[in-house]
């Protein structure tokens, strides 16, 4: 087995959810009177923490409007935007194969906050698929690196035995930071050319891909 420990990110890597989070931004972005945000600007920051997203999207925004951006933004993503959202080609049964592999460890680490992570699982079933997460509400945004050494140290797994595997550079830097392998899913959000500079280890163009890498 070349990785013990596979950790993967959410949106734009596991889950096809940019639409959705583009056009909640927007709207949260009007609601809180900011104006209107391009949706490249939006897709830049997938993968954030929230607050982290907002101060870039957003410089020089008031602690306040921040507060408001926040809350109309988680409105609209769970209750007023019924964009549909689905894991991406190959990703249910890619993730069966590797569960089905003897003393396999899965992981998410994601910008999503602990409470959005959690409603997904329960909606979907997902969180039975994953042995510990970590979300950017509960340890530091990416791309810095506390939420993997969290995960490694929760798993008992060392980092020369892990994997990241996310679709932004925030990801991979994330990864390269502690010197661990990482692939770039070129399907999400960042551009193949940006996800080129953080030195993946293997690039995919599909998730189908990625697992038969990961099996040969």
């Amino acid at each position: 087995m070349r990785y013990r420990l596979i950790i993967f990110d959410w949106d734009g890597t596991l889950m096809d959810s940019e639409s959705r989070i583009v056009g909640c931004m927007q709207a949260a972005a009007r609601d809180a009177g900011w104006g209107e945000l391009a949706a490249d600007s939006v897709r830049d920051i997938i993968g954030l923490g929230l607050p982290e997203a907002i101060a870039r999207m957003c410089p020089g925004i008031a602690p306040e409007q921040a507060e408001r951006l926040r809350e109309r933004y988680t409105h609209h993503f769970v209750a007023a935007d019924h964009t549909p959202m689905a894991f991406f080609p190959g990703v249910e049964a890619g993730i069966a194969r590797l569960r089905g592999r003897p003393e396999q460890r899965l992981a998410v680490a994601t910008g999503k906050s602990r409470r959005g992570l959690n409603r997904v699982f329960a909606a979907n079933g997902s969180g039975a698929w994953f042995h510990a997460s970590r979300t950017a509400d509960e340890t530091r945004s990416k791309p810095h690196p506390l939420m993997l050494e969290e995960l490694l140290e929760e798993l008992a797994v060392p980092v020369e035995e892990t994997l990241m595997v996310g679709d932004t550079e925030y990801d991979l830097e994330m990864a390269r930071a502690l010197k661990m392998d990482r692939v770039a899913v070129t399907y999400g959000v960042h551009a193949p050319e940006r996800l080129a500079a953080s030195r993946p280890t293997f690039v995919a163009e599909r998730f189908e891909t990625l697992i038969d890498w990961l099996h040969q």
